[in-house]
């Protein structure tokens, strides 16, 4: 096949010499859209954690820009026209869900209230330990509680608690410590006002390591010291 030949098949076939399917530009769409463009772009904008442009939804969806950012402005008054609790907006340059401002209360209500329950017994112990511990790591807090404490740290997290603070030098684990919420939470001002601790476990004031007290029986923790028995002078003594 000649030069010439090989160039008039490349154009009835609409192909060019070295071009293929990898050579696409970011503006160019799918030959085949992966589903109905509206569904399409409701399910982006549902996961977006930041507003996204016209341009960044046609390429997530496969449609050209025009017909994208004419979907979004009839998505829009939809939604505004049906009532919906949320409406589509198009701020900062892209567009992204918000909650209706007339339902706001109704959400602050039950930010508040899921911020405002009451905190598991697990909770409070693995808090206290964080308290005095400071800083420290998951890994060590599970050691000094005997149990996984994974969960409840991501709640104490998520409740402004508890807060990151760093990493662990030797092992690079993530160390963790109380927050400024915490201190309002409990009406303090510092960690100094924080009781102190040795009071509040009898029987094992010279211990200065948990690892060290989890050595000692429970029992032997909790009773008081056996009295030391008389020497055979003493019992002379007595009897006399």
């Amino acid at each position: 096949m000649t030069t010439e030949t090989f160039h008039e098949a490349a154009a009835e076939t609409d192909f060019e010499p070295g071009t293929g399917a990898d050579s696409r530009t970011e503006s160019e769409t799918l030959d085949v859209p992966l589903a109905e463009l509206r569904p399409a772009l409701e399910a982006v904008l549902m996961v977006a954690d930041q507003p996204l442009d016209d341009s960044t939804l046609a390429r997530a969806v496969g449609y050209p820009v025009a017909e994208v950012a004419e979907a979004l402005a009839a998505l829009a008054v939809e939604y505004d026209e049906s009532g919906r609790g949320f409406e589509l907006r198009n701020v900062a340059g892209g567009w992204r869900y918000y909650t209706r401002e007339d339902f706001a209360p109704v959400v602050e209500k039950f930010v508040l209230e899921g911020q405002q329950a009451r905190l598991t017994q697990a909770a409070l112990e693995t808090l206290a330990v964080v308290a005095y511990k400071q800083p420290v790591s998951r890994s060590r807090v599970s050691a000094i509680r005997g149990v996984n404490v994974d969960g409840v740290m991501r709640t104490l997290l998520s409740r402004g608690l508890v807060e990151e603070a760093g990493t662990d030098e030797e092992t690079g684990a993530h160390l963790y410590r109380t927050s400024s919420y915490f201190l309002e939470r409990i009406g303090v001002t510092s960690l100094d006002e924080l009781p102190e601790l040795a009071p509040l476990l009898p029987g094992v004031e010279d211990f200065d390591d948990e690892t060290e007290v989890a050595r000692v029986p429970p029992i032997a923790q909790a009773a008081p010291a056996a009295p030391e028995r008389a020497s055979v002078e003493d019992s002379a003594t007595m009897d006399e």
